[in-house]
């Protein structure tokens, strides 16, 4: 790892990227390392099949769309080149033709998570034996537990197997662990994902309630949080919710993105065969009758008596087989030089249109009025900024020059650690009433007209204040991807 040094001086500008001194961007990668994994959610599916009889708590709470998203194979070179990309200051990604970010927008769409509604926030205080005996009905012990946070493993060791009398109260307790260790392995994992944090856990007491929250603007502000350190000096890892930016990644740019019609129309629900994690859920669509295999003893519903399988989000239609034809996976130079000489052609800033969305379920699309708001997204101790107000061609508005955004140094330099005793809804006050005004800051700009020329004000701007290419100005003669026509299947 080598500085680049004053050939290469972009931004020319250093007034937005403040941390640039910082950056992996600032930073020659010789060795080209990928970031590790840190995400669990394959090993805690085949250590859970989901009971087919918690099913409705799990719809209830809002979060049977994530099961059935399930485990989608990460594209780590992906993820590493976008990480790389990914600014601090503006929370969002700097590509040749300008920012992009991971909106609310895209987490209604994707995973099917709710938008509006109270933050996700409030006291750690916590008795764990009382409240893990209360909702779990198991006390953990002291070797399940690191903090206040809760080995995954345990949770499926003790609430996956429910005999054929389990009671309301044995479905709804099971209920809960599989909810909490969903989030850990896939929406909230620790830094190894192998531990969930129990202060979740009171928001499931009452699961008619829990579907209320803004879990999406929760998993957006802890996937920016994990993204902001990532992308800064030389941390090798990154958790957060890593399947939601490749799936973000996947229906936006070309680059890694797997061989998949994009003009057809949004698959039904996958089958039974294509879901390897999720065969013990009965699924019922048109044309599929046949049975699953029995699971903890317990026989499926005739056809006649299983609820229809509900929609779910965008998110589920890669959960079929895919294939990397015309991208080659695991190539990470190839990936950083496809970014470096991206188009505006081959940008999808509206991705979500006509029949890919005519099937998704209500609560993709119910609150569209404030995908759009510049208000803080709130996950307990952190807080990070939605800023649609860079990116309007995401939203199908005309992009100009965005206000000036300061960097708050010390919302990240709070944490959870040593504060159990906490509570973040008053600590956070301020921000938590931010969000609860969100619907009075939304974004509005004239309508996109075509694509944004060079010589925009926003691009002579844009090229002032970052650095667009990743591949050092000595070593650009040398790329392994100049054009788009025909060169898809360079290495």
């Amino acid at each position: 790892m080598a500085f680049r040094g004053l050939h290469d001086a972009d931004p020319l500008d250093p007034s937005v990227l403040l941390l640039q001194d910082r950056h992996k961007s600032h930073f020659v990668d010789t060795k080209q390392e990928v970031l590790r994994p840190r995400q669990q959610m394959r090993a805690f599916l085949s250590q859970w099949r989901m009971d087919p009889r918690i099913r409705p708590y799990v719809i209830c709470a809002g979060f049977y769309g994530i099961y059935r998203l399930g485990h989608i194979i990460i594209d780590w070179p992906l993820i590493t080149c976008l990480v790389k990309r990914w600014q601090p200051e503006t929370q969002t990604f700097h590509v040749p033709v300008g920012e992009m970010t991971i909106t609310l927008h895209d987490v209604a769409i994707i995973l099917g998570l709710r938008i509006d509604g109270p933050a996700v926030t409030g006291i750690c205080v916590l008795n764990v034996a009382e409240l893990c005996g209360e909702l779990l009905g198991v006390t953990p012990p002291a070797d399940a537990l690191r903090g206040l946070t809760i080995s995954i493993r345990w949770l499926c060791q003790q609430l996956s197997t429910l005999g054929p009398d389990a009671d309301e109260v044995d479905l709804e307790r099971s209920a809960h662990g599989f909810i909490l260790a969903l989030m850990g392995s896939f929406l909230f994992p620790d830094k190894k994902g192998v531990h969930v944090h129990l202060c979740f856990l009171p928001l499931l007491w009452d699961l008619t309630q829990t579907s209320t929250y803004s879990w999406g603007g929760a998993v957006l502000a802890h996937t920016y949080r994990e993204l902001c350190p990532a992308s800064l000096d030389r941390r090798c890892g990154i958790s957060g919710c890593i399947t939601l930016i490749q799936l973000w990644s996947w229906e936006r740019l070309h680059v890694g993105r797997p061989d998949f019609g994009r003009s057809a129309p949004y698959p039904a629900p996958p089958l039974p065969h294509a879901l390897h994690d999720d065969d013990v859920d009965v699924v019922v669509a048109k044309g599929l009758d046949d049975g699953l295999p029995v699971e903890h003893g317990v026989q499926p519903k005739p056809q006649a008596e299983v609820e229809p399988e509900p929609a779910l989000p965008l998110g589920c239609r890669w959960r079929v087989p895919l294939t990397r034809v015309l991208n080659p996976s695991g190539v990470l130079l190839l990936y950083r030089d496809q970014l470096d000489a991206q188009t505006s052609d081959q940008v999808l800033w509206q991705p979500y249109v006509g029949e890919l969305v005519d099937q998704l379920p209500d609560i993709c699309l119910a609150d569209q009025d404030i995908w759009g708001t510049m208000s803080p997204l709130i996950c307990f101790e952190t807080i990070e900024w939605h800023r649609p107000e860079r990116v309007l061609r995401q939203f199908g508005l005309h992009q100009e020059i965005p206000p000036a955004c300061s960097y708050e140094h010390q919302l990240h330099r709070v944490d959870a650690r040593g504060r159990h005793q906490r509570n973040w809804a008053t600590y956070h006050a301020p921000y938590i009433a931010l969000w609860d005004t969100r619907s009075v800051r939304i974004i509005t700009s004239p309508p996109m007209v075509g694509m944004m020329h060079f010589h925009d004000p926003y691009m002579q701007w844009y090229r002032r204040i970052t650095r667009r290419f990743m591949t050092p100005q000595l070593h650009r003669d040398d790329m392994r991807f100049h054009t788009t026509a025909g060169s898809m299947n360079v290495m």
